[in-house]
Protein backbone atom coordinates (compact mmCIF):
# COMPACT_ATOMS: atom_id res chain seq x y z
CA UNK A 1 0.00 0.00 0.00
CA UNK A 2 2.85 2.39 0.89
CA UNK A 3 4.64 1.63 -2.35
CA UNK A 4 1.49 2.48 -4.25
CA UNK A 5 1.09 5.78 -2.39
CA UNK A 6 4.74 6.68 -3.08
CA UNK A 7 4.33 5.88 -6.78
CA UNK A 8 1.16 7.98 -6.92
CA UNK A 9 2.90 10.91 -5.19
CA UNK A 10 5.86 10.69 -7.59
CA UNK A 11 3.51 10.61 -10.56
CA UNK A 12 1.67 13.64 -9.18
CA UNK A 13 4.92 15.59 -8.73
CA UNK A 14 6.09 14.67 -12.24
CA UNK A 15 2.72 15.71 -13.68
CA UNK A 16 2.84 19.02 -11.78
CA UNK A 17 6.39 19.75 -13.03
CA UNK A 18 5.44 18.93 -16.64
CA UNK A 19 2.29 21.04 -16.39
CA UNK A 20 4.20 24.05 -15.04
CA UNK A 21 6.87 23.71 -17.76
CA UNK A 22 4.16 23.55 -20.40
CA UNK A 23 2.65 26.79 -19.10
CA UNK A 24 5.96 28.57 -19.73
CA UNK A 25 5.92 28.09 -23.49
CA UNK A 26 4.99 30.99 -25.72
CA UNK A 27 1.83 30.81 -27.80
CA UNK A 28 1.54 32.61 -31.12
CA UNK A 29 -1.75 33.76 -32.58
CA UNK A 30 -2.46 35.29 -35.94
CA UNK A 31 -5.16 37.96 -36.27
CA UNK A 32 -6.56 39.41 -39.47
CA UNK A 33 -5.95 38.45 -43.07
CA UNK A 34 -3.49 39.42 -45.76
CA UNK A 35 -4.21 38.79 -49.46
CA UNK A 36 -1.64 36.56 -51.20
CA UNK A 37 1.07 38.37 -53.17
CA UNK A 38 0.01 36.80 -56.49
CA UNK A 39 -3.50 38.26 -56.10
CA UNK A 40 -2.11 41.71 -55.26
CA UNK A 41 0.04 41.56 -58.41
CA UNK A 42 -3.13 41.26 -60.50
CA UNK A 43 -4.45 44.66 -59.34
CA UNK A 44 -3.67 47.34 -61.94
CA UNK A 45 -3.53 50.96 -60.69
CA UNK A 46 -5.51 53.29 -62.94
CA UNK A 47 -7.67 50.42 -64.23
CA UNK A 48 -9.17 48.44 -61.34
CA UNK A 49 -11.99 49.80 -59.18
CA UNK A 50 -13.22 49.14 -55.65
CA UNK A 51 -15.59 46.48 -56.94
CA UNK A 52 -12.90 44.65 -58.92
CA UNK A 53 -10.52 44.75 -55.93
CA UNK A 54 -13.22 43.21 -53.72
CA UNK A 55 -13.85 40.52 -56.33
CA UNK A 56 -10.15 39.76 -56.72
CA UNK A 57 -8.78 39.84 -53.14
CA UNK A 58 -11.89 40.03 -50.97
CA UNK A 59 -13.53 42.51 -48.65
CA UNK A 60 -10.98 44.57 -46.68
CA UNK A 61 -10.36 44.36 -42.95
CA UNK A 62 -11.17 48.06 -42.76
CA UNK A 63 -11.59 51.01 -45.10
CA UNK A 64 -10.75 54.69 -45.03
CA UNK A 65 -12.97 56.68 -42.72
CA UNK A 66 -13.14 59.84 -44.81
CA UNK A 67 -14.66 59.34 -48.26
CA UNK A 68 -13.67 55.66 -48.16
CA UNK A 69 -10.33 56.67 -49.66
CA UNK A 70 -8.68 53.28 -49.21
CA UNK A 71 -8.93 49.62 -48.34
CA UNK A 72 -6.70 48.21 -45.63
CA UNK A 73 -5.86 44.55 -45.12
CA UNK A 74 -4.21 43.96 -41.74
CA UNK A 75 -2.57 40.81 -40.36
CA UNK A 76 -0.84 40.67 -36.97
CA UNK A 77 1.19 37.99 -35.21
CA UNK A 78 0.84 38.20 -31.42
CA UNK A 79 2.99 36.39 -28.85
CA UNK A 80 1.36 35.34 -25.56
CA UNK A 81 3.78 34.27 -22.83
CA UNK A 82 2.89 33.34 -19.26
CA UNK A 83 1.71 36.34 -17.24
CA UNK A 84 3.17 38.97 -19.56
CA UNK A 85 1.08 41.24 -21.76
CA UNK A 86 0.56 39.99 -25.32
CA UNK A 87 3.25 41.38 -27.63
CA UNK A 88 2.78 42.16 -31.33
CA UNK A 89 5.82 40.63 -33.01
CA UNK A 90 4.80 41.16 -36.63
CA UNK A 91 2.20 43.24 -38.44
CA UNK A 92 1.67 43.57 -42.18
CA UNK A 93 -0.68 46.13 -43.72
CA UNK A 94 -1.61 46.43 -47.37
CA UNK A 95 -3.13 49.82 -48.20
CA UNK A 96 -4.95 50.16 -51.52
CA UNK A 97 -5.76 53.79 -52.24
CA UNK A 98 -8.46 55.06 -54.58
CA UNK A 99 -9.11 58.36 -56.35
CA UNK A 100 -12.37 60.34 -56.16
CA UNK A 101 -14.20 58.07 -58.64
CA UNK A 102 -13.08 54.81 -57.01
CA UNK A 103 -10.22 53.79 -59.30
CA UNK A 104 -7.08 52.30 -57.72
CA UNK A 105 -4.28 54.85 -57.28
CA UNK A 106 -1.68 52.67 -55.62
CA UNK A 107 -0.85 49.69 -53.45
CA UNK A 108 1.48 50.16 -50.49
CA UNK A 109 2.68 47.50 -48.05
CA UNK A 110 3.69 48.47 -44.51
CA UNK A 111 5.39 46.35 -41.90
CA UNK A 112 5.98 46.66 -38.21
CA UNK A 113 9.37 48.23 -38.93
CA UNK A 114 7.67 51.13 -40.77
CA UNK A 115 6.10 52.56 -37.66
CA UNK A 116 5.05 51.91 -34.14
CA UNK A 117 2.40 49.56 -32.88
CA UNK A 118 -0.92 51.28 -32.36
CA UNK A 119 -2.97 49.34 -29.84
CA UNK A 120 -6.44 48.60 -31.14
CA UNK A 121 -8.98 48.87 -28.37
CA UNK A 122 -12.71 48.79 -28.07
CA UNK A 123 -13.83 51.90 -26.29
CA UNK A 124 -17.13 52.21 -24.54
CA UNK A 125 -18.50 55.65 -23.84
CA UNK A 126 -19.37 55.93 -20.19
CA UNK A 127 -22.38 57.92 -19.11
CA UNK A 128 -21.93 60.80 -16.70
CA UNK A 129 -24.39 59.49 -14.13
CA UNK A 130 -21.96 57.17 -12.37
CA UNK A 131 -23.36 54.11 -10.68
CA UNK A 132 -27.00 55.18 -10.43
CA UNK A 133 -29.26 52.17 -10.75
CA UNK A 134 -32.19 51.80 -13.14
CA UNK A 135 -34.90 52.30 -10.51
CA UNK A 136 -33.21 55.42 -9.17
CA UNK A 137 -32.99 56.85 -12.71
CA UNK A 138 -36.64 56.01 -13.32
CA UNK A 139 -37.92 57.69 -10.18
CA UNK A 140 -35.25 60.38 -9.86
CA UNK A 141 -37.45 63.28 -11.02
CA UNK A 142 -40.51 62.57 -8.89
CA UNK A 143 -39.63 65.13 -6.24
CA UNK A 144 -38.27 67.65 -8.75
CA UNK A 145 -41.63 68.70 -10.24
CA UNK A 146 -44.30 70.72 -8.51
CA UNK A 147 -48.02 70.86 -9.33
CA UNK A 148 -47.82 74.57 -10.17
CA UNK A 149 -45.18 73.93 -12.83
CA UNK A 150 -47.36 71.27 -14.41
CA UNK A 151 -50.49 73.47 -14.42
CA UNK A 152 -48.76 76.59 -15.80
CA UNK A 153 -47.33 74.82 -18.80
Amino acid sequence: MRAMAKAGAKAGVVALVLLSLGACTAQYRSHGWMPPEDELQQIVPGVDTKASVEDLVGVPTTSGVLNESGYYYVESEVRHFAWKRPEVIDRQIVAITFDDVGVVQGIITYGLEDGRVVPISRRVTKSGDGDIGFIRKLFGNIGGLSASELLNN
